[in-house]
């Protein structure tokens, strides 16, 4: 298959507390070794500050940034190889977040086939940090999936887009297509600069799409988007104080798979490999005697029990321990039928991967000729990443935001096990008791709502909930965007 034979390589290296990346990887991969690099870099204040959310927005800058982009322009009149039958409109392009620097991001924007005019607006963030959210708009909740072929497009009957109105977001800029003009900038990212130009990007694209100005608005995201969801939200709550600033009506966030808090999300980690049988008792209890909850370690017997447990793990997929792999000869055994929405291709993301870097797709998508990664960007030392968003969150639920945290429970990257210990860690009144919720007649997983704070599972989904129950995860949203538990 045309455009694959490079997507199998994986540069990366970690020099004095540096990581550089270059990668054809996964939010899994690009997260591990970003959390690594960040332990070596212990005693920088700035790794474990979040005091940055109180510092003050000054003289209320104007966000407004110049554009030669438009909405009629941006408009996608068709994608190469998408089905008959296309009934929503939907538009991709660039917005300037700073033009001085020539620093813009790249966003594609699906509507709702019906009641676009009412329904609600909401803004998906892919994790890593630096993973395209196109990765969600192609293999998760996005309109279409991409055929074996890596040319043809297929429905997904079970996209987000039924419900709301959809804008996928590549950010911060050097991920995907979006991209600076200013190389300094790829030296200095963090989850303070991604917020900013998140938010950035959100005002200007509503002078773009004015008829959503009004529209409630909702953040989802997941795995490292647990930091860059609740830290947008936070801005724009920040901004909506300021009477110069463009009032963005948010209602809530809702985070899935999501890194949200250091010590908890090792320690459940650790405690689901061993509970589901990934681990042994010895190295089970090694990491819990050596690497003292993650509050401390002792390095060198710490790093030798993760490294053991990485290797008694062997070759499973950590998105979804009881998935298969996708074969090494994928190219050469390809099936001849098209794939279905409801039986997820382990295989899907190099089909992806060579649609996006099709000349002809990038055209249509509005992008010049550019060379298309799932997670590839620069990082020179990450300049801030809070080791936990718990503040955050407490300030969200505090303000009256709608929150809320699902997870999928067959991934060990970010298991259920780290979100049930973060929100733990929180002590708050149980509202609704734990039970089970249902779609088409089955159990979809299980809720527990707490006073300013809603759990939800996904039953046998992996990191990538939609991609692997892709009707089980419309109606845990279709649920959230409602302000009602999944129904019983």
């Amino acid at each position: 298959m045309e455009g694959v034979a490079c997507t199998w390589m994986l540069l990366s290296m970690c020099l004095l507390g540096y990581l550089i990346i270059y990668v054809e990887a996964n939010e899994a991969e690009v997260l591990g070794n970003f959390l690594k690099s960040r332990l070596s870099k212990k005693s920088s204040p700035a790794v474990h500050s979040w005091a940055w959310l109180n510092e003050k927005t000054g003289n209320s800058p104007n966000y407004i940034q110049p554009q030669d982009g438009s909405m009629e322009a941006d408009r996608i009149g068709a994608l190469p190889g998408q089905p008959n039958g296309v009934d929503f409109n939907h538009y991709s392009g660039y917005v300037t977040v700073d033009s001085k620097a020539g620093r813009a991001l790249f966003y594609y924007f699906a509507e709702s086939p019906d009641n676009s005019s009412t329904n609600p607006l909401v803004l998906w963030l892919n994790g890593g940090p630096g993973c395209s959210s196109l990765i969600g708009a192609m293999t998760e909740l996005g309109p279409f999936r991409i055929n074996n072929d890596g040319k043809t497009l297929f429905r997904n009957d079970y996209a987000w887009n039924n419900v709301a109105n959809v804008i996928f977001l590549e950010s911060p800029a050097g991920v995907g297509f979006s991209y600076s003009n200013t190389s300094s900038d790829y030296h200095h990212i963090g989850d303070k600069s991604t917020a900013k130009d998140a938010y950035t990007f959100l005002v200007n694209w509503l002078e773009r799409f004015p008829q959503y100005k009004t529209r409630d608005f909702y953040i989802t995201g997941e795995s490292y988007a647990g930091h860059y969801v609740p830290q947008l939200a936070y801005t724009i709550l920040l901004n909506n104080k300021n009477a110069n600033q463009t009032l963005i009506n948010l209602k809530g966030i809702a985070v899935g798979n999501g890194w949200i808090d250091d010590r908890t999300g090792y320690l459940g980690q650790y405690d689901y490999l061993w509970t589901h049988a990934l681990n042994s008792d010895e190295t089970n209890k090694g990491i819990h005697t050596y690497c003292h909850h993650f509050n401390d370690k002792d390095p060198n017997e710490c790093d030798d029990f993760q490294s053991k447990s990485s290797a008694e793990q062997g070759d499973i997929d950590g998105y979804n321990i009881y998935a298969p792999l996708c074969p090494l000869d994928f190219s050469s055994s390809i099936k001849s039928s098209y794939d279905s929405v409801n039986s997820f291709d382990p295989c899907s993301d190099y089909y992806m991967i060579s649609y996006l870097n099709r000349a002809e797709v990038q055209t249509a998508l509005h992008v010049g000729v550019a060379k298309w990664h799932k997670c590839s960007y620069s990082i020179f030392g990450w300049t801030d990443s809070p080791a936990s968003i718990l503040p955050i969150i407490k300030n969200l639920m505090a303000s009256g935001l709608r929150v809320w945290l699902y997870s999928g429970d067959v991934d060990s990257v970010v298991p259920i096990t780290s979100t049930r210990y973060a929100i733990n860690e929180l002590k708050l009144p149980l509202k609704t008791a734990w039970r089970a919720w249902s779609t088409h007649n089955q159990v979809g997983g299980y809720v527990e709502e707490y006073e300013g704070l809603t759990l939800v599972t996904v039953r046998d989904a992996g990191h990538l909930v939609p991609s692997y129950q892709p009707a089980r995860s419309l109606t845990m949203i279709s649920s959230f965007l409602q302000g009602l538990l999944p129904p019983p």
